[in-house]
C-alpha cells in the first residue's frame, strides 16, 4: 500500500512538473533560444557589442530555465522508474525522502507561475525619489538606492545608475537605475509605491525620532520598438550640461537630455552617459515605459470603475514601514509581511516580501 501511494505521488508531480512546463511555454522559449543561438552564430554578431552582449544575455537566461525544467522532469522520471521497480520495497524509505525532496525543488520552481504579467519577464528602471522628512529623507533615498542595488547583485543582474541628483546636505533627491535581467520587473514591480522610515535621526543634534518617506516607482524596460509608437511631434527635446557624478566629459557638454511628452505631460531625464546619443536612447525607453504604465493604469481606473470600485493613490499611504528604532521592524502593509531583521532587508534581502507580494497578487 506504501509503495503504491509513493507512485501515486510520483505520478502526481510529475503531471504537475508538465502542467507548469506548459503554463510557462517552455516548448515557446525552447523556439526562441533557437532563434538567438542562430543570431548568435553569425560572423558579424559581435560587431555591436552592446547588442551582442544583449541576446548572449537573454539566450543564457532562457537556457538556463529550460534546463532547470528538463533537470526536474528527468529526475522525477527517474525516481518514478526506481519506485515501480523496487517490487520488496527495499529502497522505500530513501525513496520517500528523495520525492519530499524534489516536491520542495518543484514548489521553488512553480514560483515562476507567479511571474506571468505582460511585461514580468522585462528588464526594469526603477526610480528613487525623496519625499517628506527633509535631510533624513535624502539620506533614506540613498539607503534605499543602496538596497535594490545589493538585490540586483545577488541576483547577478546588471544595475546601471542613469540619472542621480545629489542631496544637498546628504543623500540624494532622486536616482533611476535601469536593470537588465531575465523577469527583473516581475520581482521588482512588488517596490511600486511609498516607503516609510522611523528612525532616530543622525542628522538630529537632539537625537529626536524622526519619521521620513521615499517613493519608489518601477517601470518595465520595453524592448520592441514598436511596442508603442510615439510621434515626434508630440515631444520636445532640450540638451543640456550634466551635473554630478561621470567624469569631466559628462559635465562640460551638453550630453544630458531631457525629454518631455506633450499630451501626458511627462518629462524624463537622462544625464549620466557620455554620448548625447546614448542619453537620448536610453531616455526614450523610460519615456515608453511611463506611458505603457500610464496606459496600463488609465484602463486599470476603467475597470475599477466598472465595478464600482474607487482606490485612491496618495502619498502617505505608505506600502511598507521600516522602523528602526524603538524597536526593529520591516512591514509590508499589504501583506502583512514582516520581519525583525531589518540590517538584512537594507542589503538587498527583500525576496520573502517580493514572493508574498505576488502571491497577494495572485489571490486578488
Amino acid at each position: 500500500m506504501a509503495e503504491q501511494d509513493l507512485i501515486k505521488q510520483l505520478k502526481s508531480l510529475l503531471n504537475k512538473i508538465k502542467k507548469t512546463q506548459k503554463l510557462l511555454k517552455i516548448q515557446d522559449k525552447k523556439t526562441e533560444l533557437k532563434v538567438l543561438e542562430i543570431e548568435m552564430s553569425d560572423a558579424g554578431f559581435w560587431q555591436n557589442q552592446k547588442n551582442a552582449k544583449n541576446v548572449a544575455r537573454a539566450a543564457n537566461d532562457l537556457r538556463e530555465e529550460i534546463e532547470k525544467w528538463a533537470v526536474i522532469k528527468k529526475e522525477v522520471d527517474d525516481l518514478l522508474e526506481l519506485a515501480l521497480s523496487d517490487g520488496n520495497g527495499e529502497f522505500r524509505e530513501q525513496l520517500k525522502i528523495e520525492a519530499k525532496k524534489k516536491e520542495k525543488k518543484f514548489s521553488e520552481l512553480e514560483f515562476y507561475t507567479l511571474l506571468s504579467g505582460k511585461y514580468d519577464e522585462c528588464g526594469a528602471i526603477i526610480s528613487i525619489h525623496s519625499g517628506t522628512g527633509g535631510v533624513d529623507a535624502q539620506d533614506w533615498t540613498e539607503i534605499l538606492l543602496r538596497m535594490y542595488l545589493r538585490f540586483c547583485d545577488k541576483k547577478n543582474w546588471d544595475a546601471d545608475i542613469i540619472d542621480k541628483i545629489q542631496g544637498n546636505d546628504a543623500g540624494i533627491k532622486s536616482a533611476t537605475v535601469r536593470i537588465k535581467g531575465r523577469y527583473a520587473f516581475g520581482y521588482l514591480k512588488s517596490e511600486t509605491g511609498v516607503h516609510r522610515l522611523v528612525r532616530i535621526s543622525p542628522f538630529d543634534a537632539e537625537a529626536m525620532r524622526h519619521t521620513s518617506f521615499a517613493l519608489i516607482e518601477v517601470l518595465p524596460e520595453i524592448q520592441k520598438k514598436n511596442e508603442l509608437k510615439i510621434k515626434n511631434d508630440d515631444l520636445r527635446i532640450d540638451t543640456f550640461k550634466a551635473s554630478g557624478h561621470g567624469g569631466q566629459g559628462v559635465n562640460t557638454t551638453d550630453s544630458a537630455v531631457r525629454i518631455f511628452h506633450k499630451p501626458t505631460k511627462t518629462t524624463v531625464v537622462c544625464r549620466n552617459e557620455r554620448s548625447q546619443l546614448q542619453n537620448k536612447e536610453t531616455a526614450m525607453k523610460i519615456l515608453q515605459a511611463k506611458l505603457i504604465a500610464l496606459q496600463e493604469e488609465k484602463g486599470e481606473k476603467e475597470r475599477q470603475k466598472a465595478r464600482g470600485e474607487i482606490k485612491r493613490a496618495e502619498w502617505g499611504a505608505q506600502i511598507r514601514s521600516y522602523v528602526m528604532q524603538p524597536y526593529k521592524m520591516v512591514k509590508d502593509h499589504r501583506t502583512k509581511c514582516e520581519t525583525q531583521e531589518i540590517d538584512n532587508v537594507l542589503d538587498g534581502e527583500i525576496d520573502e516580501f517580493i514572493e508574498e507580494y505576488l502571491k497577494y497578487l495572485k489571490q486578488k
